[in-house]
C-alpha cells in the first residue's frame, strides 16, 4: 500500500486545481473550465460573482467581460446540477445522463406538461429565450415564488429536454437540447454505472488524493454510487498519515509526486465557492482551515463576515477577508491573517482591487489588531 503524507495530499490538490506553477493562459478560461471540470455559480456578487473569481484566482487579471464571454458565448459550456448549479464543459454532457434519467422518472407525473408543450413550441419557433421572455419567471412574490412557466422550464432543464448555454443579466437562456447540444454528444447515452465511474475518475483527477466522501462531494454523487466505482475507475488505494478513512489517488497525482511537484505558489483570495474550498470537511482535513459561508447567518452571529474569502499563500490557507466596495475603494470590512503572511494579504488585496477597478484599499477591522500598522505599511509599499 502506498503511504502519503498530508503535505503530499495538499500539494497534489493544489497542483490539480491550478495553484502551483505558472498558469497556462494560452487556453484561457475555457481550458481552465475543462481542467476543473465544474465551476460553481452563485447569486452573491461582492467584488464579482463566484464564477468570475475562480479564473481570476488562477489566471490573474482576466477582464470580467472576457470571462463571461468565454463561458457563455463560445458554445463550449452548459449549466447543470453538478456540485451545485455549475458551469460544465459541454463535452461532459453525456455523463450527466443518469441524473437526467432520474429527473425524468421523478417528474413523470408532474402537472406542468401542458405548459411545457407550449414552452417547447415557442423555443422551437423563436429560438433561445429567458423565462421572462416566455411570460415571466415569478408569480409576483419573493424568492422562489416561480411562475408555472419557470417551474416547467426547470423541470425540463433537469430532464435534459432544454439546456442553458448562456446567461443574460443573470437570467438563464433556455434552448432546445436537440438544437443546442452537438448531435454526437446527444447520441452518446452511457448507462448509470458508466456515468458514475467517469465522474468518480474526473473528481479524483481534480482532487489528487481523496476519500470516498470527497469523491462523492465533487459532483454530488450518492455514497452508494461511489462505493464500488473508485477501484473500477482505475484509482489507486493509498494510506494518508492522520486520515482515518480509506483514500484513493489518481495515477496522475502519483506521477506528479514521483517527479516532484515544483513551481511558484499562487497568492490570491478565493471565492467561498471555489472548488479548492467548497467541501468544508475536506478543507479542514487538508488545510487545517475551518471555513464556512456566513452570508445567511444573522449579522450578530457572524464571526468572519458576510462573504469571507480565504487567503491562499505559499500553499496554505492563512487568513480571510470580507471585502466590499466603497466608491473607488476596496474595503476589507473584516480581516484575519496569520502574522507571517501580512505581506501576502496586502499583495492579494491590491491585486483584487486592481482587477475590479478600485484604486486603493481600506481596512476596517483586523484580527489580530496589532498587525494593522504592518499591513498598512505593506499596502503603502506595494501600491
Amino acid at each position: 500500500m502506498i503511504e502519503l503524507t498530508p503535505r503530499d495530499v495538499r500539494r497534489s490538490f493544489l497542483k490539480a486545481q491550478g495553484f502551483i506553477g505558472a498558469p497556462d493562459r494560452r487556453g484561457g478560461v475555457p481550458a481552465l473550465l475543462r481542467s476543473l471540470g465544474a465551476v460553481q455559480l452563485d447569486t452573491i456578487s461582492v467584488l464579482a460573482r463566484s464564477h468570475e473569481l475562480v479564473p481570476n484566482a488562477r489566471l490573474g487579471a482576466v477582464p470580467r467581460p472576457a470571462i463571461e464571454s468565454a463561458y457563455w458565448q463560445r458554445g463550449e459550456a452548459f449549466e447543470y446540477w453538478a456540485h451545485a448549479a455549475c458551469i460544465l464543459p459541454l463535452e461532459s454532457w453525456p455523463y450527466f445522463e443518469f441524473r437526467r434519467m432520474r429527473s425524468r422518472e421523478r417528474y413523470a407525473d408532474n402537472g406542468y406538461k401542458k405548459v411545457g408543450k407550449e414552452v417547447l413550441a415557442r423555443l422551437k419557433g423563436e429560438g433561445p429565450l429567458t423565462a421572462t421572455d416566455l411570460g415571466g419567471a415569478k408569480k409576483g412574490g419573493i424568492w422562489w415564488d416561480w411562475s408555472d412557466t419557470k417551474v416547467a422550464l426547470e423541470i425540463m432543464l433537469a430532464e435534459g429536454r432544454v439546456v442553458c448555454l448562456e446567461r443574460r443579466g443573470w437570467r438563464r437562456v433556455y434552448d432546445l437540447a436537440e438544437r443546442a447540444v452537438p448531435p454526437e454528444l446527444l447520441a452518446r447515452m452511457p448507462n448509470e454505472r458508466e456515468c458514475v465511474m467517469h465522474l468518480v475518475e474526473a473528481a479524483a483527477k481534480r482532487l489528487g488524493v481523496a476519500t470516498r466522501a470527497d469523491l462523492a462531494d465533487y459532483y454530488r454523487l450518492r455514497a452508494v454510487d461511489v462505493a464500488g466505482a473508485a477501484d473500477e475507475a482505475g484509482l489507486v488505494r493509498v494510506v494518508v498519515g492522520g486520515w482515518k478513512d480509506q483514500a484513493w489517488a489518481h495515477p496522475e497525482a502519483l506521477a506528479w509526486l514521483d517527479e516532484g511537484i515544483r513551481g511558484r505558489h499562487r497568492t490570491t483570495l478565493l471565492s467561498p465557492f471555489d472548488s479548492l474550498v467548497w467541501d468544508r470537511a475536506r478543507t479542514l482535513r487538508v488545510f487545517g482551515f475551518h471555513h464556512r459561508l456566513e452570508a445567511y447567518v444573522p449579522r450578530p452571529k457572524r464571526i468572519h463576515g458576510y462573504f469571507a474569502m480565504p487567503l491562499l499563500a505559499k500553499g496554505k490557507l492563512v487568513g480571510r477577508v470580507d471585502p466590499s466596495r466603497r466608491g473607488s475603494i476596496l474595503v476589507a470590512n473584516q480581516l484575519t491573517v496569520a502574522p507571517r503572511h501580512v505581506a501576502d494579504m496586502a499583495a492579494a488585496l491590491l491585486e483584487a482591487a486592481s482587477w475590479v477597478g478600485a484604486d486603493s484599499v481600506a481596512v476596517d477591522i483586523i484580527d489580530p489588531p496589532e498587525l494593522r500598522g504592518e499591513l498598512e505599511l505593506a499596502l503603502g509599499t506595494l501600491q
